[in-house]
């Protein structure tokens, strides 16, 4: 799981970068923030997978689902929170960063390990 959240946030940091080159300074700015929107959850997901893995019994289903639950509404709540606050959002950099930081994980399903 460190992995998955260290990839996500390389990829968060290249796609704002991108974002920055192509769209300037607001393109980078809504970048960041909509990789954030989906890193910052993902690592309290995981954060919290790890520590109920660690209590005697393991985990549990409902740990799981519980998990995702809370994951899915943080992250709306981030979304949500990034419009109303920063009015300066650029739309297309913001929710294609977020996009590609959520589907990052691919590169490491395709990676060959020798």
């Amino acid at each position: 799981m460190l992995r998955i959240i260290l990839l996500q946030l390389v990829t968060t940091v290249v796609a704002a970068l991108v974002a920055g080159m192509l769209g300037g300074l607001p393109a980078l700015w809504s970048a960041l923030l909509g990789g954030v929107c989906c890193v910052v959850p993902n690592a309290l997901f995981a954060l919290r997978l790890h520590v109920s893995a660690q209590k005697p019994g393991g985990t549990n289903p409902m740990t799981f689902f519980f998990g995702e639950f809370i994951k899915i509404a943080t992250t709306f709540a981030l979304m949500g929170a990034i419009v109303w606050l920063y009015h300066g959002v650029h739309w297309l950099a913001f929710l294609l960063s977020f996009i590609v930081v959520l589907k990052s994980y691919f590169i490491l399903l395709f990676r060959h390990r020798p």
